[in-house]
């Protein structure tokens, strides 16, 4: 790996753990922050303090923590953004997107019209079974 290329590589070292950027809130045992790279409006991420980089690694205390943090920015992202919906939602592991080896959640609110079928929701993460009939 280049240098150029440690530079730009997010684990190396941890983007979380030595330079969060747009700190939302701040807990004793996580913190939010908007997604530098969101895919709309109030995207943001709710990340544990401690460096881990398994959603299933994390201790009670600390779901717990990033739960009342997603509630806190659900009522800030209403009140600057109003969506009309939301998405949460966690990648663990390569297989599933992950690409920051620490925990974040995605909270990723939704607006009427911003895709065209929003039918499946989370389910496009594998769109050929993203939309179903009843």
């Amino acid at each position: 790996m280049s240098s150029e290329e440690k530079k730009r590589d997010p684990n190396n070292p941890c983007l979380f753990c030595t330079d969060p950027q747009g700190v939302s809130l701040r807990k004793e045992l996580a913190f939010s922050a908007r997604d530098t790279y969101g895919v709309s409006p109030g995207h943001t991420l709710v990340i544990p303090n401690r460096h881990v980089a398994s959603f299933f690694e994390l201790t009670p205390e600390e779901v717990s923590a990033c739960m009342e943090l997603i509630n806190e920015e659900k009522l800030l992202i209403d009140k600057e953004f109003s969506p009309d919906g939301y998405n949460v939602g966690v990648n663990i592991g390569p297989a599933a997107g992950q690409s920051i080896n620490h925990v974040h959640i995605h909270i990723i609110p939704r607006y009427k019209g911003d895709v065209e079928n929003p039918q499946g929701g989370v389910r496009h993460v594998i769109p050929k079974k993203a939309h179903y009939t009843r």
